[in-house]
């Protein structure tokens, strides 16, 4: 995985063909196989994959990361304010995330998108909305447990602000799982965020999206396999190695968890 972040940061500096990215095309060369000359070969357009798909590196983890960040914020910070306020607000934050998990992740990624249009920062929006109430609901459940401690306690009788205490007492205690659970999804959003590529309705070409260059090579399979096959293993060992990174930090986290 560490290597997968190394090639992300530094293809731009080590692509053979960085044009072949940002729509250069070269069809005396299409469909070549594997050689010196193209690694990974070219596909229909006479692009070098190699560098679409080191490239590529790119573009999914910023994307995968910049839809958790967004997550995280807005999920930890409506939670915190739920569980510490309690009542009404409380009530309203928890339907509205009761709201965004009646349907399935995917589906909901859909509706937002059709709606919107295809494009990455289109595909962000949608799995941000996706992915926050997951967050809001784990960090309502740790607050409405350490609001209960005697320090907590403290801190209201001294007359601190309920931001004060949030900020100071309870965030720092609620690391641990936001990390871990943050960890374990970046595998599955970077593979939503493949399969709304494969669809037509992720990024928009000729950005080198993994999901979507799968899609493209359909037509071109089995008798071009490369096409497919090397954002493919992009796709697979990328989102495996951050799923182990997300097991290994919950068995830090949580020993009792080990089998």
């Amino acid at each position: 995985m560490v290597s997968v972040v190394i090639v992300a940061i530094v293809a731009p500096f080590i692509a053979p063909y960085p044009e072949d990215a940002t729509g250069a095309t070269n069809t005396k060369e299409r469909l070549q196989s594997p050689d010196r000359a193209h690694l990974f070969g070219t596909d229909a357009l006479g692009r070098d994959i190699f560098s679409r798909v080191i490239l590529g590196a790119a573009l999914d983890l910023q994307l995968a990361g910049t839809v958790l960040s967004i997550a995280v914020f807005v999920g930890v910070t409506l939670g915190a304010w739920a569980g510490f306020m309690g009542g009404l607000v409380d009530e309203l934050i928890m339907r509205t995330t009761d709201i965004f998990m009646t349907m399935p992740d995917l589906v909901l990624a859909l509706v937002i998108i059709t709606a919107l249009g295809p494009g990455i920062r289109n595909v962000l929006l949608a799995l941000s909305l996706v992915w926050w109430p997951g967050f809001c609901r784990l960090m309502r459940g740790q607050v409405l447990v350490i609001r209960e401690e005697q320090y907590v306690e403290a801190a209201l009788a001294m007359g601190a602000s309920r931001m004060w205490i949030i900020r100071q007492h309870i965030l720092p205690n609620c690391l641990s799982p936001i990390i871990v659970r943050a960890s374990m999804n970046m595998g599955f959003v970077l593979l939503t965020a493949a399969g709304l590529g494969f669809i037509g309705l992720g990024a928009v070409p000729p950005q080198p999206e993994w999901g979507a260059m799968v899609s493209d090579a359909r037509r071109y399979f089995p008798e071009s396999w490369w096409l497919s096959f090397f954002p493919g293993a992009a796709i697979f060992l990328t989102a495996l190695g951050l799923n182990l990174i997300g097991d290994g930090l919950r068995d830090l986290a949580e020993p009792t968890a080990r089998r």
